[in-house]
């Protein structure tokens, strides 16, 4: 029975404890991540819009007009016609600038 006594552990309180501070952690820790995933979608999309608009400037080059956004894929400038986080993109056919189209907003 001594033997019992002496030996070393952590009680019900103290495990407890440990469970609600890495709780609170992840409490803390998540939604930090999902505000910081957000701005990495935006600059990603920027980023593509840059390259979209090099891709362009070399079509116009090559073929004396201003592309669609189609043609640049079909053509293989350019992999995918939307950016990383899936709004599509556009490219005026008179100046060629490359936009990011918002989806219109379903009213109820």
């Amino acid at each position: 029975m001594k033997n019992i006594m002496n030996q070393k552990g952590f009680t019900l309180i103290e495990m407890l404890i440990v469970l609600l501070i890495i709780s609170v952690l992840i409490l803390i820790t998540v939604p930090n991540l999902t505000k910081h995933n957000d701005t990495v979608d935006e600059k990603g999309c920027e980023a593509y819009k840059k390259i979209v608009s090099s891709q362009v400037q070399l079509y116009k080059l090559e073929n004396q007009e201003f592309p669609t956004i189609d043609q640049l894929v079909d053509s293989a400038y350019i992999e995918q016609s939307s950016c990383p986080n899936g709004s599509p993109l556009s490219i005026n056919k008179t100046t060629g600038e490359v936009t990011e189209v918002s989806e219109p907003s379903s009213g109820n």
